[in-house]
């Protein structure tokens, strides 16, 4: 029996992925077919079509991708990951056309540094990182290793970056702490031999490299803020392969300030150059650690004086013709046609900005930390918001694109949940301030100070919505009497010994469960204000879910198990192992209550059957630690976050199966012709409805017109945003 249930195992399908880790060199590349855009994702690569923003992904790596090639013909893709130190890691070649692995070796150590291919698709050249320090060649049409050699040697340091020649397929340069040198593969005698670039007494630690299109001189970025102008004395015959004579550096540049400065004193990029791009007609693209992004030009005669008596290595040749800022460090510049650049930043976004008109455009954000927490409207599943580190996050369902951010610098959000009426977003702070925001242009309504003394960790509101329920991490829950213009503590609730992990609340406003890392759940009375139940178990609680129909709720913690609780004598009716190794942070029932999805440390997400307890879906994909889930209002997707800051859109296994019970309505009509008749049959929206009951005149003489046919949502009157996300109307 367990042997079947293990092959009915199957894997979720992903719909999209909001994310784009910009901490690698060469972060971002644009696909020669100047279709798509290649990143790498986690332990996936993705590759996006640019004008549609839709995505593929390539799967195979079992840790953190650390860097990513693009051949020139396009057809192959490289891409090397991260693993554990002692162990070895995998470099993947993989088919573009056919997106799929076509060839892969395991000879790194622990990290991959940089990848590269040659001119003519034949080799695929692997950087290793400081605790294996070789490059090793790979045959891309033999499936085999040619060569390999230790990289860094005698005084240099750490090797960082790799870049091949574009006359001659091989030919490479590396390049990084006081080392640059170029390589010759033989492929017949199986070896490489090497060509140092004498660099005098200059010392440098090289970020970024880039040769002209005839192999004659090179450009590197360092962390100094210059650059190094080097030739390399190929023969003018490319077939020729080694330097005629040793390569040198023959400038170390500056740019040219407007200022005037002290003599002796060069104007140099701060924090260093992390990218450059050469252009067809000479002109250099550059971008700092400053994220400035700036067209220069070499200056054939030097127009600034330079004081001779002060031996500075740095001469000030370089004219800026444009300049534009991005806001963070810049990890890579690509052209994605003639006239429009490509830039991706530290701060996982990416920016696009015209040649002509040189300014900085934003195009594809996601956090950069830790996101704690994510929420979708009340029955309305085209946008949802995350929560994180500065900032909250509204995102569109339909182009997973960003559409509002509301930022509190310096403080971090832990949790966020939108008010039943869709007019607000109620968010809870590091600060201990909960705060509410408008939806549409992120303006802050109101904040209730010192909310709670040690921060807020948990938020929920009832569905009326004029009582809110915040948990802290002094372990106290409280009760607040929410209106836009008063806001009230109703009661203090001093049970947990530990912070408050999770609120939920059930269907009738009556009740709310607590979960807290002391390893006990409490069942509050809201009517009385007061404890009901108080559950005991050997964990610390993570997570608590509420039955939709309210006689059970679902935990989960630190012992890896998932437990079921009935609410009315608080007694351990099952308990599930949730996972094998890691602690169970999230867990959220799907709206018909007959799936639930879990996460947490072990990065994978399940999707159970709650009657059977059995796990039909599992999602592989994270690179961090899980830390919010959340089924969408008509439960066709699952939204996921983790600790690296990305999110993940799944597609739910079993959305036609509750889109058929409700009579196989598309989603586009059905927001345009709903179905109260069905609505009018369940007794609990009549419940629902009765506290939501407004006392302005509007909503009584709505009431009165409206009572007669259906009992529609009284708050669907307050604005456009509620109306659509209520889905009711009156005929």
């Amino acid at each position: 029996m367990a042997d079947d249930e293990v092959e009915d195992v199957q894997e979720l399908g992903i719909k999209a992925i909001i994310g784009f880790d910009g901490g690698n060199t060469n972060s971002l590349i644009a696909h020669p077919n100047g279709k798509h855009v290649v990143y790498a994702l986690g332990n996936k690569v993705a590759i996006m079509e640019w004008s549609t923003k839709k995505q593929q992904f390539l799967v195979g790596h079992t840790n953190i991708i650390s860097c990513v090639a693009v051949s020139r013909s396009g057809k192959f893709i490289a891409s090397g990951q991260i693993n554990h130190i002692g162990f070895r890691t995998t470099v993947i070649v993989w088919d573009f056309e056919k997106m799929e692995l076509q060839s892969q070796h395991e000879h790194h150590k622990v990290r991959v540094e940089g990848l590269i291919f040659s001119m003519d698709d034949k080799y695929v050249i692997s950087l290793g990182g400081r605790d294996c320090g070789s490059a090793i060649v790979w045959d891309t049409e033999a499936h085999q290793v040619i060569c390999s050699n230790q990289v860094a040697k005698g005084i240099s340091g750490e090797v960082t970056c790799i870049n091949s020649m574009n006359k001659r397929a091989a030919c490479f340069i590396t390049a990084g702490d006081a080392h640059l040198t170029i390589w010759v593969i033989n492929h017949k005698a199986r070896n490489m031999s090497q060509f140092n670039v004498a660099m005098a007494k200059l010392r440098r630690v090289i970020l970024c490299v880039e040769i002209n299109e005839r192999d004659e001189v090179c450009f590197c970025g360092t962390t100094t803020g210059d650059v190094l102008k080097v030739r390399l004395f190929f023969h003018h015959d490319s077939d020729v392969l080694e330097p005629t004579k040793q390569p040198s550096v023959i400038g170390c540049y500056a740019k040219l300030s407007k200022k005037k400065l002290d003599r002796g004193v060069v104007d140099l990029y701060q924090n260093g150059i992390r990218a450059i791009k050469l252009l067809f007609k000479g002109k250099l693209l550059i971008g700092d650690g400053e994220g400035n992004v700036e067209l220069v030009e070499e200056c054939i005669k030097l127009t600034h004086k330079f004081d001779r008596n002060v031996k500075m290595p740095s001469v000030p040749a370089l004219k800026v013709h444009k300049t534009t800022n991005v806001n963070a460090a810049v990890s890579a510049i690509q052209l994605i046609d003639d006239n429009t650049i490509l830039v991706g930043t530290l701060n996982s976004e990416i920016y696009t900005i015209n040649l002509t008109e040189f300014k900085a455009r934003l195009v594809v954000t996601c956090h950069t930390s830790t996101i704690h927490d994510v929420a979708f409207p009340y029955n309305f599943s085209e946008v949802f918001a995350t929560a994180g580190k500065h900032d909250v996050r509204l995102w569109s369902m339909v182009t997973m694109q960003e559409l509002l951010r509301i930022r509190v610098q310096n403080f971090t959000c832990s949790s966020v949940v939108f008010s039943y009426d869709g007019k607000s977003i109620l968010t809870g702070w590091s600060d201990g301030v909960i705060r509410s925001f408008t939806p549409l242009t992120g303006r802050l309504i109101y904040a209730i100070l010192n909310a709670h003394n040690k921060g807020v960790s948990a938020l929920t509101t009832t569905s009326h919505g004029k009582v809110l329920i915040s948990g802290g991490c002094e372990g106290q829950v409280r009760l607040w009497d929410i209106s836009p213009f008063k806001q009230q503590l109703i009661c203090t609730l001093k049970e947990h010994k530990g912070p408050v992990s999770a609120i939920d609340v059930n269907k009738f406003d009556s009740e709310a469960a607590s979960a807290s890392t002391d390893g006990t759940v409490i069942i509050w009375d809201l009517q009385r204000q007061r404890r009901r139940q108080i559950l005991f178990a050997n964990t610390l609680f993570m997570c608590v879910k509420y039955f939709p129909s309210g006689v059970q709720i679902l935990t989960g913690g630190s012992d890896r198990k998932l437990s079921y609780w009935e609410v009315l004598d608080g007694s351990l009716v099952r308990e599930l192992e949730g996972s094998p190794t890691g602690t169970i942070n999230v867990l959220d029932i799907s709206p018909d209550g007959e799936h639930f999805v879990s996460g947490g440390n072990d990065q994978i997400i399940k999707v159970w059957t709650y009657q059977e307890g059995i796990a039909t879906h599992i999602g592989v994909g994270h690179a961090g630690v899980i830390t919010a889930t959340c089924f969408s209002a008509d439960g066709k997707h699952i939204v996921t976050c983790d600790a690296s800051g990305c999110i993940f859109v799944w597609k739910s296994p079993f959305a036609k199966k509750s889109i058929s019970g409700n009579g196989k309505i598309p989603s586009t009509e059905a927001k345009k012709a709903p179905t109260p008749p069905r609505r009018l049959s369940r007794g609990e929206e009549h419940i629902k409805d009765l506290p939501s009951v407004r006392s302005s005149r509007s909503s009584v003489h709505h009431q009165k017109i409206c009572d007669e046919c259906c009992p529609c949502d009284k708050s669907s009157s307050v604005s456009s945003r509620s109306t659509r996300s209520t889905l009711i109307s009156c005929k």
